[in-house]
C-alpha cells in the first residue's frame, strides 16, 4: 500500500538487499553510538552551550530520518522483473552498450530506477534523459537524447539481461 506523499520504488534485488544491510546498520550500530554520544555529552553538564550535545542530536535526527526514508522506500519497492519486458528490448536491469555516433565512443551502463542511479559506477536512472531515451528500443536502433549542449545521437550495439529473479513486491 503506498502512502500519502510516498511513490513506488524501482529497484533492483541487488539495491533492496543494499538498503536493507544499511537499514540494519543504522538501526543496530549507528543508532547506539549516537545515543553514547548524547549521554556522554549530558554528563559535561549544561547543556545550552554544550557542541558535542548538539553535534550528537544533529547526527540522531539525521539518522532516524534515513531509517524512515530507508523503511518507506522498502516498503513501496518493486523489484525488476525481467519477465515483465520483451525481449531484446532495453528494460530496467538491462546492461546496454551504446555507441557515441559523433565520437565513436562506446559505453556500457546498467538502466536502473532513480533509487538506485550511480553513474560513476555505471548505473543510470530509467529517468535520466539517456535511460529514459533508450527504453524500449533494440539492439541496432538509433536514439536521440537531448542533453544540454544538444543533441547527441547514441547506437545500440549490445543488450544484455541482467538476471533480475522474477519478484513482485518486496514485502
Amino acid at each position: 500500500m503506498l502512502y500519502l506523499n510516498d511513490k513506488e520504488i524501482v529497484l533492483t534485488q541487488e539495491g533492496l538487499a543494499k538498503l536493507q544491510l544499511e537499514l540494519d546498520e543504522l538501526k543496530t550500530v549507528h543508532r547506539r553510538e549516537v545515543n553514547d554520544r548524547i549521554r556522554q555529552a549530558k554528563e559535561y553538564g549544561d547543556l545550552s552551550e554544550n557542541a558535542e550535545y548538539e553535534d550528537a542530536k544533529q547526527e540522531q535526527a539525521f539518522i532516524e530520518g534515513r531509517i524512515l526514508r530507508i523503511e518507506s522506500m522498502i516498503r513501496n519497492a518493486r523489484i525488476i522483473d525481467e519477465s515483465e519486458y520483451a525481449a531484446g528490448e532495453v528494460h530496467l536491469g538491462a546492461i546496454v552498450k551504446v555507441k557515441d555516433l559523433k565520437n565513436d565512443d562506446t559505453y556500457e551502463f546498467t538502466i536502473v530506477g532513480s533509487a538506485e542511479a550511480d553513474p560513476p559506477k555505471q548505473r543510470i536512472s530509467n529517468e535520466s534523459p539517456l535511460g529514459g531515451a533508450l527504453m524500449g528500443h533494440k539492439k541496432g536502433e538509433t536514439v536521440d537524447v537531448t542533453t544540454p549542449r544538444g543533441i547527441v545521437k547514441y547506437r545500440i550495439e549490445q543488450i544484455k539481461n541482467n538476471g533480475a529473479k522474477k519478484v513482485k513486491k518486496a514485502s
